[in-house]
């Protein structure tokens, strides 16, 4: 007799945690800025933070 299966999950729709989120540009999960509702990963927001009015003060 062989192992018996565990029935499969459904993959949903992550609703919590950080693989809930994601970059409205490139959909990377990881590094995402969230304040202000921005939802951009960090590297996206340093391309378009200046269009966004955000300045660099050093």
């Amino acid at each position: 007799m062989g192992k018996k299966q565990t029935p499969k999950r459904s993959r949903s729709k992550k609703t919590f945690g950080r693989g809930a989120n994601e970059c409205r540009r490139c959909g990377r999960k990881q590094g995402l800025i969230r304040r202000y509702d921005i939802y951009l990963c960090r590297q996206c927001f340093r391309e378009v933070a200046s269009e966004m009015g955000f300045k660099k003060y050093r």
